[in-house]
């Protein structure tokens, strides 16, 4: 198992190279980069004047060698100024060149500042993703028992009333985009309209203060669409162990049917949903743009909703690192569950 897991590490490890290494690629084209100067500096900035700002920040460097700085392998960028005046990546406000140091990325914990907060990114993604994080808690709490109870139920008993009518439910759940099912949500339960204002129409205020009904809109939305995708795979799973020849020999033995069902079937039902389950997390990670977006929840959806329209180079950049992080980090703790959840499977 441990060489297992250091086999996987070193995948991981290449596969968020290759990927930061596209997105950087991305983000720094050239028509980014002008945007970005006659953001911070002028729009009616010359060429020549685009090409000075750019250079003396470090942006007209090799994307190689730019991608090593922002890393944190290769020294940061050094520039003098006409009046004799040192900046460099690594150089700080008010720091002396001579006290700066040789290596500043993403390896030794700096992220750069955001052109739009005006902050460090760390300190921007770290504050957005605790408050997704808390988004992302609420909704695994209400989807994952829910679809595997509805999955497990509907398997039990394959073609009766009860599969049929949870497996509608299912499909129906998961075609509703989550912008749908919010605007209906908050139509119904948060608008005068209809008169049953039981919860705020946005979620603004949880930022500081989860309640109930301030958190609840946000979390049924997104717990529905994923909650169908679950309770089909958990339903299909369980269909299929249902039929299984041990689940035969153990109704002629006489066992009861929870019991069977219970001890029996769930642990192998649980296998191929155990992997979509983790797959929800960076799913929900990224996929919670819309629905922060609606209720105006500013976590990290927001966060990159705001990063890309604004052309946000470094805050992007630190986004676009915690999303392959989450990614592969749970495709891992997916693979070490699969094994134990299936001993069958050979590691080798």
């Amino acid at each position: 198992m441990g060489l297992f897991i250091l086999r996987r590490l070193g995948v991981m490890i290449l596969t968020a190279l290759c990927l930061t290494f596209i997105v950087f690629y991305l983000t720094n084209l050239y028509p980014n980069l002008e945007k970005l100067a006659k953001t911070q500096g002028n729009f009616r900035m010359s060429d020549e004047a685009v090409q000075s700002w750019l250079g003396a920040r470090g942006y007209m460097e090799p994307l190689p060698v730019k991608y090593g700085e922002w890393l944190g392998v290769l020294p940061g960028y050094v520039n003098e100024a006409d009046d004799g005046k040192i900046t460099g990546r690594c150089i700080a406000v008010n720091m002396a060149p001579e006290d700066a140091p040789t290596f500043c990325g993403v390896i030794q914990g700096y992220w750069g500042n955001s052109t739009v907060f005006k902050d460090s990114v760390w300190n921007i993604v770290s504050k957005r993703l605790g408050l997704t994080g808390w988004l992302m808690l609420a909704v695994m709490m209400v989807m994952v028992p829910g679809a595997l109870i509805l999955g497990v139920l509907a398997g039990m008993r394959e073609g009766s009333k009860l599969d049929r009518t949870l497996s509608t439910v299912s499909i129906a759940s998961t075609a509703t985009p989550e912008y749908v099912s919010g605007v209906i949500f908050i139509a119904l339960f948060a608008s005068s309209a209809v008169g049953l204002k039981w919860f705020k129409g946005t979620a603004t205020s949880a930022m500081d203060d989860i309640t109930w009904v301030n958190f609840t809109l946000p979390v049924i939305t997104i717990a529905l669409y994923g909650m169908g995708y679950i309770a089909r795979m958990t339903r299909a799973s369980m269909t299929e162990v249902m039929t299984a020849q041990y689940i035969r020999t153990a109704r002629l033995k006489g066992v009861s049917f929870p019991n069977i069902v219970l001890k029996h079937a769930l642990r192998n039902a649980l296998i191929a949903p155990f992997t979509v389950i983790m797959l929800q997390i960076p799913w929900l990670l990224n996929g919670v743009v819309i629905v922060e977006t609606l209720f105006n929840y500013k976590g990290f959806g927001w966060t990159l909703v705001q990063a890309a329209s604004n052309n946000d180079i470094e805050l992007l950049l630190g986004v676009s690192v915690v999303s392959v992080f989450v990614v592969l980090l749970t495709q891992l703790i997916s693979d070490i569950g699969y094994v134990y959840l299936n001993p069958r499977i050979r590691i080798s």
